[in-house]
């Protein structure tokens, strides 16, 4: 099969359809996302039928816990997934916004206005749900969006995608604004990373070996949605209750999310060590107990061995390391962490501003589980990822960092 020539058929149709896209009034995109809404509400049986066979493909081909949380499409997530719906439509608008403008010396008025990026290509794993999410915001947001799910998924991805072609359809619109790519050869991302001036944005999201394939092939500029080796530092005066209510909900919630806990710092001088690690335990977490820090749980497994604390386990799984100060506890999170959430508990008002302005990460907390690192939680409606780069867009992205901007220029035949 030629892989290039099929997607860049892909990428011209999806171009096109963006043209149509990009001067559609906020009604009309809110229109296709209700129907799509109601497309997903009026077939559940068959969404949750065709996951269903990629449930059994997975367990026949013994894939985690945690992988097969996010491969599930049960009623809540449909449930879910139409209220994502429903809460972009709710949302600004934010193509056209003019964001600032100026008079100069000639007399031209000069603006800076918001506008769609174009066409997006976006690669993602497990989570079919993502398809929902990225096509809402994509519309939303005035851009075309490529969708190539992981083979684990491509079941649910094709009914996913039936429907959301067949929402915008209804609605009287090219359904090639949203691209399924249906074929699960790794070569189909080769070419979609390498295809320059048809595709304007690459957004991986998945595990550490596809980010690190994307960014380190792609010809077109990535945006990346990098692993979550998120933490919490309990301080010293931290409240006994409240820690241990983050530290449990931070790892054993959702275990195989992004905005899940690896890492636990207890602070030297923290009086409920023993007391925080038996809460964790007794919710099934096994605990990597550095050095010392295996004093305090006699069912810790003790390591040695520093580098665990880069490892995103996805399950319920948790290094646990004692600190001599907040210091250091920044310091690990430096150097181990991915910049993705991190979190501080304590009652030091002073010390909670330290952490806040020296940890560097997407989203950083006081006294709240990094759970909340969340599109939908953070009221953007749901996210096409959770940037960690430093560049254009960082943390949970929705509309407006799916949008760039140009200049407009109104002047009375003035020359230069």
């Amino acid at each position: 099969m030629d892989f290039k020539k099929y997607l860049h058929d892909i990428a011209d149709k999806s171009r096109n359809a963006f043209y149509q896209l990009q001067s559609l009034k906020t009604g009309q995109k809110n229109l296709i996302l209700k129907n799509i809404a109601q497309k997903l509400e009026k077939n559940r049986v068959f969404i949750q039928s065709e996951n269903l066979k990629d449930m059994e493909n997975a367990k026949k081909n013994n894939l985690s816990t945690a992988l097969l949380d996010r491969l599930l499409l049960n009623d809540k997530r449909i449930d879910g997934m139409i209220e994502s719906l429903n809460a972009v439509i709710a949302l600004d608008d934010p193509v056209g916004e003019i964001t600032e403008s100026r008079k100069n010396n000639a007399g031209l008025l000069i603006a800076k206005q918001r506008i769609p990026i174009g066409v997006i290509g976006m690669v993602y794993e497990s989570r079919p749900n993502v398809a929902i999410e990225a096509s809402s915001l994509s519309i939303k947001s005035g851009n075309a969006i490529i969708l190539r799910g992981g083979s684990e998924a491509i079941h649910s991805n094709k009914a996913l995608g039936k429907l959301i072609h067949e929402g915008i359809k209804e609605s009287g619109f090219d359904e090639n604004m949203v691209a399924m790519i249906d074929i699960t050869d790794r070569e189909v991302v080769n070419e979609m990373i390498k295809a320059e001036k048809k595709i304007d944005l690459i957004i991986p999201r998945g595990g550490e070996s596809l980010i690190r394939f994307v960014v380190q092939n792609s010809l077109i500029p990535v945006i990346k949605h990098d692993k979550g080796v998120c933490s919490v530092f309990v301080n010293d005066d931290a409240k006994k209750e409240m820690a241990e209510a983050i530290a449990v909900n931070a790892k054993v919630q959702r275990p195989g999310v992004c905005n899940a806990i690896e890492n636990l710092y207890l602070h030297k001088d923290y009086p409920y060590k023993k007391e925080i690690l038996k809460a964790l335990t007794d919710q099934g977490v096994k605990l990597k107990a550095y050095q010392e820090a295996a004093d305090y749980s006699e069912l810790a497994e003790k390591i040695d061995d520093i580098n665990e604390f880069s490892v995103e386990y996805l399950d319920l799984i948790l290094s646990v390391k004692i600190v001599d100060s907040l210091d250091e506890a920044v310091d690990m999170i430096r150097k181990y962490g991915s910049e993705h959430s991190d979190a501080i508990i304590t009652e030091r008002y002073q010390d909670a501003m330290k952490f806040l302005n020296t940890v560097n990460s997407s989203s950083v907390y006081v006294n709240a589980s990094t759970r909340f690192t969340d599109g939908f939680e953070f009221g953007l409606g749901g996210e096409i990822g959770i940037s960690t780069n430093k560049l254009h867009a960082r943390g949970p992205m929705a509309l407006k960092e799916l949008t760039t901007y140009k200049y407009i220029i109104m002047g009375e035949g003035q020359i230069r």
